[in-house]
């Protein structure tokens, strides 16, 4: 049914909100994350079960996208009982429903349990993970399928795209400036600013585009698709109160071809939006034209960066051009463009909604609302979290991430992708937000959030990103393609044992020349992982160099195995794992390891229950 009006939208949902009666189970199962989980097989389990017990009729099943906590995926909500189970498995399934959800029974086994108490917990509020979070975008997730639009207009979507096509455009952008909104996808520019600009900006046909950037490319970076996958029309609907403010009647949304659920969500979301009058001619009867076009992108990470994104939109390589002609003025076929990414467009309908100060109470002085990011490496809690601007650090990692797997103890953690910098421990209390990140030599990027412990080696993180740097500069300006391949020859070269004192100072100025010279932020970002290890862990360069040694045993030509013969018990694990055959030893006697044939694969180190292996500097002998 196509909406004619705002009132016509209204009575929908009035109809859609009214409740059914049925008992709700909540799954996370429809996105990346939670099928590659097995979700798919504990949903069909359910089916089976409910239609075995007769309750296939008096149970609504919701299978929602991403739920955020990807460590304990799939997961089950019993929605009235306040239920949280997790990774919940098909084999599970006949005891949830017979216990729990007829006899009002906890299964202990499935209730998460905290890292740092081994407490159980059984409703998701208690559980810390979500505790600190402020889950403005992704908690709606939970409340809808990302299939049905029905279900986001039950919960009030597009309330607020009515609401801005009763306002005049300018007003709009009024809002979004009040707000305080900054562009979530790594530069932080003023939103409202950049469509006032885009707006105001001479066309002569008149023309202007609307763009979503979702070429998300950031190593350990997921969020832009788990919002495309879970809650697609959020976006949509961002993107058309944007179209209304700078008048534009055409948009496109850019998005990785490496998230193939996405697109499909995407595209489905577009369908059923222009099905309802949401999107197309005349939206809701307002005389207002848009129409979204999805493009997939082949991989690039450069193509993440503004001007070479529209390049390949154009269908051209895609490569940056110089910033002294904005976009905002002379992007898309020359036009006025106005590009911001998956979050900052799904934050548009949320401050239409609840209006500019309730945003701009959330947050800093000069970063408002939440921001949401990918925490991923050596933490315990994996997953996406949404935090408000300005929570220290030590928070995100320590209460909400639950700490170092393991009782390791934790060395940095890297913000903004691979062009972010890495902060220390020392720093761990420096607030979360544009501003205090850049004084500490990282920035927020898009989201990414890399925790790293005591066994990492801080000058193979900066070696490991500038190869991924390399592979993915477009190679235009020289700054780039010759800035980053050189330091990262040097950077190879320490790692291999073969450093000098002097390659450090060589590795300053080239970050400092990148910084100043490059084309494009791909280019003057990419030192960023280099010059922050060297200022807070350049002792680890310097043990590289003058000892030939890697503290944390990563890199290989710097570290060898040894065994303890005081400490070892002669058990034999280690000679069975052991891929090339290089350890010998009677049974209960103490073993040796061939360093001529060793690979230091670390299967032995790892195999070893009794702290008998060790990794020592080359030179070191066996006592």
């Amino acid at each position: 049914m196509k909406l004619a009006s705002a009132q016509e939208l209204d009575r929908l949902r009035s109809e859609l909100s009214s409740a059914n009666g049925l008992e709700e189970i909540i799954i996370s199962a429809d996105a990346t994350c939670c099928l590659l989980r097995g979700a798919k097989g504990v949903v069909e389990a359910f089916r089976g079960e409910l239609a075995k017990a007769g309750l296939a009729d008096k149970v609504h099943l919701r299978l929602a996208g991403c739920l955020g906590f990807c460590e304990i995926e799939p997961m089950v909500i019993l929605k009235s009982r306040d239920i949280l189970y997790q990774r919940v498995a098909p084999q599970d399934v006949a005891e949830i429903v017979g216990k729990s959800l007829v006899g009002g029974e906890l299964i202990e086994r499935l209730l998460y349990q905290d890292p740092a108490t081994g407490q159980r917990m059984s409703s998701r509020e208690a559980v810390p993970f979500y505790g600190k979070q402020h889950r403005l975008i992704l908690g709606a997730n939970e409340r809808i399928e990302p299939v049905r639009i029905e279900d986001y207009l039950a919960i009030g979507g597009y309330a607020a795209l009515a609401k801005a096509l009763s306002m005049a455009p300018e007003a709009v952008i009024e809002e979004i400036k009040a707000s305080g909104l900054r562009g979530r996808g790594g530069g932080g520019f003023p939103t409202g600013k950049k469509w006032e600009t885009c707006r105001n900006a001479e066309s002569e046909d008149g023309v202007r585009y609307i763009i979503c950037n979702a070429d998300e490319g950031d190593p350990g970076a997921y969020m832009d698709r788990s919002v495309l996958e879970a809650n697609p029309h959020a976006v949509l609907e961002g993107m058309i109160i944007g179209s209304w403010a700078i008048g534009s009647r055409e948009g496109y949304v850019y998005v990785r071809n490496e998230y193939p659920l996405a697109v499909e969500h995407l595209n489905l979301a577009l369908k059923q939006a222009e099905e309802y009058g949401l999107l197309g001619g005349n939206i809701l009867g307002s005389g207002h034209d848009f129409r979204i076009q999805v493009v997939r992108g082949a991989g690039a990470f450069v193509c993440g960066e503004s001007t070479a994104l529209m390049q390949s939109l154009e269908g051209k390589v895609g490569r940056p051009r110089a910033k002294y002609v904005h976009t905002v003025e002379r992007g898309l076929y020359d036009r006025p463009s106005n590009l911001n990414n998956v979050e900052t467009w799904a934050n548009v309908p949320l401050i239409i909604d609840h209006g500019a100060a309730w945003f701009a109470s959330i947050g800093t002085q000069g970063s408002k609302g939440t921001k949401i990011f990918s925490l991923v490496g050596k933490i315990n809690n994996t997953g996406l979290v949404e935090v408000p601007m300005g929570i220290p650090l030590r928070e995100i990692i320590f209460d909400i991430g639950g700490g170092i797997p393991e009782g390791k103890k934790f060395k940095a953690v890297q913000t903004g992708g691979p062009s972010g910098g890495c902060i220390p421990e020392n720093m761990l209390d420096i607030p979360v937000d544009y501003d205090e990140l850049s004084k500490a030599g990282s920035m927020m990027g898009s989201g990414g959030m890399i925790v790293m412990d005591e066994d990492t080696c801080m000058v193979d993180v900066a070696r490991y990103f500038l190869h991924f740097l390399k592979g993915e500069s477009c190679g235009k300006c020289v700054a780039c393609r010759e800035g980053v391949r050189r330091s990262l020859q040097i950077l190879e070269r320490i790692t291999a044992g073969q450093g000098r004192l002097e390659d450090l100072d060589t590795l300053t100025e080239l970050g400092e020349y990148l910084q100043d010279t490059a084309l494009c932020a791909l280019g003057s970002t990419a030192a960023n992982p280099v010059l922050t290890t060297l200022k807070y862990f350049r002792h680890e360069y310097e043990a590289h160099i003058t000892e030939g040694y890697c503290s944390s045993g990563v890199c290989k030509p710097l570290f060898q195995f040894l065994i303890d013969p005081a400490t070892c018990t002669g058990c034999q694990v280690c000679k069975k794992r052991c891929p090339v055959e290089a350890i010998s030893g009677e049974k209960k006697a103490p073993h040796l390891i061939d360093l001529g044939k060793c690979t230091k694969c670390g299967a032995c180190f790892e195999a070893c229950r009794y702290g008998a292996i060790r990794k020592a500097r080359i030179k070191e002998k066996v006592a």
